[in-house]
């Protein structure tokens, strides 16, 4: 029989009860034994659903205060210079203060640099690796962990990040693998701990085998595995892999000294019946049948054609799963009030994804023909690419830059931000009670200006150059869009972590999408009305609102892209003919949506940089065309920024001690159009010194040419208070003024 297992669930509660216990404790509102409880309650809420649904093997490990790589970098001992017994706080505390950069006690220190976990919008925190460094193993939580879960009954499966993942993941070394032989004995000390609390299987996730790996990365692998297989004893290993086909990789996977591997034959269903020939004799071979990356409910009966004749050669070593965590999915779709009973016939959420796997275990044990299905990759190329060409402004960037600079008159290193303002309590308790239809129309909308001309007003104080409006009537940057474009659903209850105690609810693509209206011009125009300065528009860019979206499955991506981008266009012009002459259009999701593959790269850039261009193709010379990205590593896509052809791009910089900055530097011409390396970290509530933030600008200045160079946030300040927004940005401000003078 084909047992039934996940590769890791949601962690943040049903309905969010991490972030809000979280929250409480990071303002002191709550003691730490309450949050404490809170996590005990959700980890015995999330085995417990797995149980109940049939599943053979309840994951453990998956659970993280903050984030799970962190967790591995604190149990290997990576951060122990910085998080020590004699440090402030317990350690739960430490654990916070190197993920914010403070906790509820001890002093603010820097956050740990944080990106995008490969093609997703979950962010992790990058393991800082240091010359000569030195493993050390602390696994108390996860034995602890493992002990809760087997207390409440259950057949534990821990899950651990792979040894040569978690080095590939890191930095702060020329040769992350030359770190491996101080690394594994620790891993084969976990191994051995896990086996002697009676584990049968360890869950090892080694993502990067589908990835385009150098030669001496898949090297390594086999020695590697062939010492973490000497100290495990009894016990299984399960190596698990996601998000990408295996390619190249796929012999490599199955050679290891592992007793089964994991494929997601969701991204790569072609590769699965070359994977049931490599499947050893005493393999398990375990297939992601269940999409974990989006809301659809799995067709279950074509994976009952296609697996049955696997099971009668496999037998008990065809295990079925998700294609990988359901981390990336919502969690319950039984918490939906506000979809129709027949939206809902056509989801799955994570709870619900449970239920699909002990629903297709039974049809396995059914007599069918056995008949299989070919499955086949929809590797068909862009079918938008030839409507997408040509699609430049009518002038090169040195032709308009003269037109722009004449126009708007900035000074040298002229400061803005990224776009949101705080997003106060008072304003969540006035969009609450508008939802809820407890205040009419207009005072909602009496109230939102009134926060736009506070916004405006404060700026205005502040001293900066271009101002924003603060969106103040978005609820977020994707969701916002999505719920006044036709052809989208949206959801009541369908968070997803984006980071920490940062929760995402993305919009459903349901139909094809257009623009009834127009979304964005009457809170610009309102917002420029009430100061002299360049107030910009604020628009999320189509490849941003398709890949931080659930997409359709029944068309190729490129298609939903082209339809985002028509109705943005439509929406930049209409600012522009009402005044609003500098319009950012917001990318912070180019980056993730790259295919794993360098074989794809040249399809995904030809539809996502020409649905960019597209949207501000037909505008002036004279207006001006921003764009923001964060958290990515640019070095691999700079042709494609480049082509953009915004004529400024904002980027995150400063969490990351300026390394991003160096992509824009290597290049032969440099970055040709202006940029603004964030000056200042957003994401900690650490509010950064005035002399901090001018070295930081001389440092940048000495790779950006100042005639090109902006100041700003690395990001949005939505999540941040008014206290703390008011004195950074002054800070920012005097010190852009500092080295503006010391310039001239």
């Amino acid at each position: 029989m084909a047992q039934a297992h996940i590769l890791g669930y949601p962690r943040i509660g049903a309905n969010r009860e991490l972030k809000k216990a979280q929250e409480a404790y990071w303002r002191g509102d709550t003691p730490q034994q309450q949050l404490l409880q809170v996590g005990a309650e959700i980890r015995r809420s999330n085995w417990q659903a797995q149980s109940d649904a049939g599943l053979d093997l309840v994951t453990v490990g998956d659970f993280a205060w903050y984030d799970q790589v962190l967790n591995h970098s604190l149990m290997f001992g990576v951060v122990a210079d910085r998080f020590s017994e004699g440090a402030a706080g317990n350690k739960l505390d430490q654990y916070f203060r190197l993920a914010r950069g403070r906790a509820p006690s001890g002093q603010p220190v820097a956050a740990s640099a944080m990106t995008k976990w490969f093609d997703t919008n979950y962010h992790y925190l990058v393991p800082e690796f240091s010359a000569g460094q030195v493993f050390s193993l602390d696994s108390e939580w996860l034995l602890e962990e493992v002990r809760e879960a087997q207390a409440q009954g259950h057949k534990a499966k821990p899950v651990v990040i792979g040894p040569l993942t978690y080095l590939w993941l890191g930095r702060g070394v020329d040769n992350a693998l030359s770190l491996l032989p101080g690394l594994l004995p620790c891993y084969a000390k976990l191994l051995s701990q896990l086996a002697d609390l009676g584990v049968e299987w360890v869950q090892v996730d080694e993502p990067i085998l589908g990835l385009d790996l150098p030669d001496e990365w898949r090297s390594a692998f086999n020695s590697a595995y062939e010492e973490l297989r000497t100290a495990s004893g009894n016990l299984n290993l399960l190596l698990a892999t996601y998000f990408s086909p295996l390619r190249e990789n796929l012999n490599l996977a199955f050679s290891l000294s592992v007793e089964g591997v994991h494929i997601d034959c969701v991204r790569a269903p072609e590769e699965l019946n070359t994977a049931v020939k490599h499947t050893g004799e005493k393999q398990v071979l375990s297939v992601g049948v269940v999409n974990g990356r989006n809301i659809w409910r799995a067709d279950l009966e074509k994976w009952q054609r296609t697996l049955k004749p696997l099971v009668e050669k496999l037998g008990d070593r065809l295990w079925i799963s998700a294609s990988c965590s359901l981390l990336h999915s919502p969690v319950d779709l039984n918490t939906e009030v506000t979809l129709s009973v027949e939206q809902k016939q056509k989801l799955a959420y994570s709870r619900q994804k449970l239920t699909e796997l002990a629903q297709l275990q039974q049809l396995l044990k059914q007599n069918i023909s056995a008949v299989a299905d070919n499955p086949k990759h929809d590797g068909q190329s862009c079918p938008v690419a030839e409507q997408l060409q040509g699609t430049w402004r009518g002038q090169r960037y040195l032709e308009r830059a003269p037109v722009q600079a004449e126009r708007w008159q900035l000074p040298l290193l002229p400061t803005t931000t990224i776009g949101s303002f705080p997003q106060t309590d008072l304003l969540r308790k006035v969009r609450r009670q508008h939802r809820n239809g407890e205040i009419s129309e207009g005072d909602y909308l009496d109230h939102l200006r009134a926060e736009i001309a506070e916004a405006i007003r404060r700026q205005e104080i502040l001293g900066l150059d271009v101002l924003v409006h603060g969106e103040a009537e978005r609820n977020d940057m994707v969701e916002y869009f999505g719920e006044q474009l036709d052809g989208f659903v949206h959801t009541g209850n369908g968070w997803v972590q984006s980071y920490g105690s940062r929760c995402v609810k993305p919009p459903i693509i349901f139909g094809d999408i257009s623009r009834p209206q127009a979304m964005t011009v009457e809170w610009s125009s309102y917002a420029q009305s009430l100061t002299n300065k360049p107030v910009k528009g604020m628009l999320t860019g189509p490849v941003t609102i398709l890949n931080w979206s659930f997409p359709r499955e029944d068309i190729h991506r490129s298609e939903s892209c082209l339809q985002i981008a028509k109705a943005l266009r439509e929406e930049v012009l209409d600012l522009e003919a009402a005044g609003i002459g500098i319009i950012q259009i917001d990318e912070p999701a180019l980056r993730e949506g790259v295919p794993l593959r360098k074989s794809g790269h040249t399809d995904y850039f030809s539809w996502a940089v020409g649905c960019f261009r597209y949207t501000c193709s037909e505008v002036k010379a004279e207006t001006q065309i921003h764009t923001h990205m964060c958290y990515s590593n640019f070095n691999a896509i700079m042709d494609a920024i480049v082509s953009l052809d915004a004529d400024v791009i904002t980027i995150e910089s400063a969490r990351s001690d300026l390394r991003l900055l160096t992509a824009f530097a290597d290049r032969s011409d440099g970055y040709p159009n202006e940029i603004g390396p964030g000056v200042y970290d957003i994401h900690s509530p650490n509010v950064p010194e005035r002399a901090e933030l001018v070295d930081r600008l001389k440092k940048i200045a000495e790779v950006v040419p100042v005639e090109r160079l902006w100041v700003n946030p690395d990001c949005g300040l939505k999540t941040r208070s008014w206290a703390e927004v008011g004195s950074s940005l002054l800070n920012m401000v005097e010190a852009a003024r500092a080295v503006r003078s010391e310039l001239a």
